[in-house]
């Protein structure tokens, strides 16, 4: 692994999406740094400066414009299941992909989404990305329930005019390095299957807060697997991520770490696995 002189001028970045920023429910970013040794120099911990909002657009690519070096992990889909992307006759060229199916409204990808649905067999509807098995995620051409197609419809053109890397997709600044993340990863190393979060006011339970609490501990002591640092957090955050049922604080937090594994992986392109389908994307970690 790379020594913590590889890594010191890094920002990692965790960015918790959402396709309609808004001061009830906002963009969330985590922003933090690889802490050293005191030893040898290797990476000791992950250490968490803030957590911060972005209640619209604007804030949101102020972000995205902050000068790097910079990694971040992203928790939206950058890329549509290349079959899906076949049956509708549409480039196989990500860049020309992307491209066409940000002129369309949600409206049109929703009508093209559901014929395609359609024409399938009962239980196999959805088109899935390779990523998908690995990482147990939502097919990213759902746009209900979580609307990820929506998403990437509405944060990859961002990331593009931003002029970042979406590594193993698109070269642009090669300080500024996006990756898609799925912050279920490393919640599920660490309490399993357990929901945590939950959106709805009748989601706000115990057993929910006592999952996200069991989260915490298990970063703060390093125990949750990606090679498990420990993750410091400034006073009184924990608080703040224990608490929050929508978990969107935590969700940031626990995409920053992934960027951080990321981070120690960038000679090996990130972590992102060499037969990766530059049409799909991937979920870094899965």
């Amino acid at each position: 692994m790379p020594s913590f002189k590889d890594c010191t001028v890094w920002t990692l970045l965790g960015v918790d999406f959402t396709s309609a920023p808004s001061r009830r429910k906002p963009i969330t970013v985590a922003r933090g740094v690889l802490q050293p040794s005191l030893w040898d120099g290797s990476v000791s911990a992950i250490r968490v400066l803030a957590v911060e909002s972005c209640p619209d657009w604007a804030a949101f690519d102020r972000q995205l414009n902050q000068p790097g070096p910079w990694v971040g992990a992203f928790d939206l889909p950058f890329g549509l299941p290349r079959a899906l992307v076949q049956s509708l006759g549409w480039p196989e060229d990500w860049r020309a992909m992307i491209e066409l199916y940000t002129q369309l409204s949600r409206d049109e990808i929703r009508t093209r989404f559901r014929s395609f649905c359609a024409d399938r067999p009962v239980g196999h509807r959805f088109a899935h990305r390779a990523t998908d098995g690995p990482a147990r995620s939502s097919p990213s051409m759902k746009w209900v329930n979580p609307p990820v197609a929506f998403m990437l419809h509405a944060g990859v053109p961002r990331l593009l005019a931003a002029g970042v890397t979406l590594a193993g997709l698109q070269a642009g600044d090669p300080g500024r390095i996006a990756l898609e993340a799925y912050p279920a990863l490393v919640a599920r190393a660490c309490v399993g299957k357990q929901s945590y979060k939950s959106d709805a006011a009748r989601g706000a339970t115990g057993p929910r807060r006592d999952a996200r609490e069991a989260i915490v501990a298990s970063l703060e002591r390093g125990d949750y697997g990606f090679d498990s640092r420990p993750v410091v957090l400034p006073p009184g955050m924990r608080e703040q991520l224990v608490d929050e049922p929508g978990a969107d604080r935590l969700d940031a937090v626990l995409a920053l770490v992934l960027a951080a594994w990321a981070l120690t992986r960038r000679e090996m392109n990130w972590g992102l696995p060499a037969d990766m389908d530059p049409l799909e994307g991937w979920i870094v970690g899965a």
